[in-house]
């Protein structure tokens, strides 16, 4: 879920914390990339009649023809990525967990009905609210990207924290992901639409975690405070507090302690036993791999053994493997130029509106000029 209501917050509050670019933009940069949140768009996405991509034998092969398709796209627009796997979800998470599992056993039912009415649609929105991420489908995604050269890393425990710990230690440039909860973490850079900009038209939405907190006037404590209470993974909310009240509660007071003595709690009451201080510390101090630990290498695919388990294992196409295979090596070896910081930023303007003042003539120029001479006129 991640923190509810969050970029819409930010975008109202603090709109300078968050820009869009095009694809292009982020030549050069190694990205870590969320893989569940990655996986489950691509058994969301690619389906076939109505149901996930499955191979002859009936094993689902829709994550790997996303993650294999996904990531050549990635690299040959020069982007190093790296995917981050779940590991064990904390204890607190398992109220979220639990509350997911229910709404899985009520699509379950409304499915059910769905086929007995012969209605398509519904079907179709329930099966994919009963689409889970398995163990199975995080190892074979692992074993794909070992063998097409891409770094891969298992967390201890939530892929979001270990991708904001990569980050902070400068590892990679930024967090490609959907939960908004990357910047709870604390995450410099979160990259939103990264894996789907592309296939949808649609722009990268980058936040920049400093200026999210400069643009709402919160410390990193106070952040972390005004997400609990607007609604995380790891506990409840305060009744009849949404994300308007939260964030003007956060700003008056500074604490969710301080909160707590000033509302009418009859009126806004808290969870019963709130453990929002152990949510506030696995925010500051998540269990993950420190950074310094890692040293990422791209290499080059391993064709044969990529088209071993592709091809013979799970049924894909030889061919377009090969030809995918063709375009990894392509992307690597040509893009040797060492990535310009200064080529994707734009060179300040002299005008407020953003056009650059024309400098004034000199010399044979400006005698010429005064004659009405030159190529071009003002109109």
């Amino acid at each position: 879920m991640g923190i509810h209501n969050l970029s819409r917050l930010i975008a109202d509050c603090a709109p300078g914390a968050v820009r869009e670019n095009e694809f292009k933009s982020y030549f050069g940069r190694k990205v870590a990339i969320d893989a569940s949140m990655c996986i489950y768009q691509f058994l969301i996405a690619v389906r076939q009649d109505g149901s996930v991509l499955t191979n002859e034998e009936g094993e689902t092969t829709s994550h790997l023809m996303g993650i294999f398709y996904r990531t050549i796209r990635m690299i040959e627009h020069g982007l190093k990525p790296c995917y981050v796997f779940d590991g064990k979800p904390p204890e607190m998470k398992s109220g979220e967990l639990t509350k997911r599992k229910e709404m899985r056993a009520e699509a379950e039912k409304e499915l059910e009905k769905a086929k007995e009415q012969g209605d398509q649609e519904n079907m179709n929105k329930f099966e994919k609210r009963l689409v889970k991420v398995t163990k199975q489908h995080n190892e074979e995604c692992q074993h794909l990207l070992k063998l097409m050269g891409v770094p891969y890393v298992k967390a201890p425990g939530e892929a979001e924290a270990q991708c904001c710990e990569l980050v902070k230690k400068g590892k990679l440039y930024g967090v490609g992901t959907e939960d908004m909860d990357a910047l709870t973490f604390g995450g410099n850079v979160l990259l939103r639409h990264l894996t789907v900009s592309e296939a949808r038209k649609m722009p990268i939405q980058e936040f920049n975690y400093q200026r999210v907190l400069e643009g709402l006037g919160l410390n990193r404590q106070q952040f972390i405070d005004l997400c609990i209470l607007m609604g995380c993974d790891y506990c409840g909310t305060i009744k009849g507090i949404g994300m308007k009240r939260a964030f003007e509660l956060m700003k008056t007071h500074g604490s969710i302690e301080t909160i707590l003595e000033k509302i009418d709690q009859n009126k806004y009451p808290p969870p019963e036993d709130w453990l929002y201080k152990e949510a506030r510390e696995l925010f500051l101090s998540p269990d993950v791999t420190p950074g310094e630990e890692f040293d990422f290498k791209w290499t080059a695919p391993d064709e044969e053994a990529l088209i071993e388990f592709m091809c013979t294992e799970k049924g894909f196409n030889e061919d377009r493997m090969r030809n995918g295979c063709k375009k990894l090596v392509k992307a690597r070896t040509g893009a040797t130029q060492g990535r310009l910081d200064s080529f994707f930023t734009l060179k300040p303007s002299a005008s407020p509106a953003g056009k650059r003042k024309s400098e004034p003539l000199k010399g044979a120029a400006q005698k010429k000029a005064k004659k009405g001479g030159g190529k071009f006129k003002a109109k």
